[in-house]
């Protein structure tokens, strides 16, 4: 598959999505659908029978592991957790890429029940640390009140 049009689709559908969030309810990363979008693409061509670059679907996936890591690091509260989410998530996830470029099924079987579990471990966690900090700052403010 020729660079340009792997670059063409990723611009078409970032295009397309930016316009889209100015009549959606919630907002959706615009590069990052334009990115996901064509490595979808290139798959459902390569499943097709359509000979597909695994180098160019290589990095997007690439692309989409580490941009995947970065938006979910918001969601983890504690900064000394987010190191060690980047060290494991992405190279998990780079498996599972690998995995699916080279249909490598287990790998990407293994790689995405890891990839579960740590998010689980990780975004719960965070979840109650949150919930405990606003509880605590609830109670304060009702200490100051009465």
């Amino acid at each position: 598959m020729n660079i340009l049009l792997v670059i063409s689709s990723i611009l078409a559908v970032t295009c397309f999505v930016w316009i889209l969030n100015r009549f959606l309810p919630y907002k959706v990363c615009a590069i990052c659908a334009g990115v996901s979008g064509t490595w979808l693409a290139m798959l459902g061509a390569r499943f097709f029978g359509y000979s597909v670059d695994p180098a160019m679907l290589a990095m997007l996936l690439g692309g989409s592991v580490v941009g995947s890591a970065y938006q979910l690091e918001k969601k983890i509260g504690a900064e000394e957790k987010k190191l060690l989410w980047k060290i494991l998530f992405i190279p998990a996830g780079f498996v599972t890429s690998y995995g699916v470029v080279y249909e490598k099924w287990y790998a990407v079987f293994g790689a995405l029940v890891f990839l579960v579990l740590l998010a689980y471990v990780f975004l719960k966690a965070s979840g109650k640390q949150e919930t405990n900090k606003t509880v605590k700052e609830l109670e304060e403010k009702m200490k100051q009140c009465c």
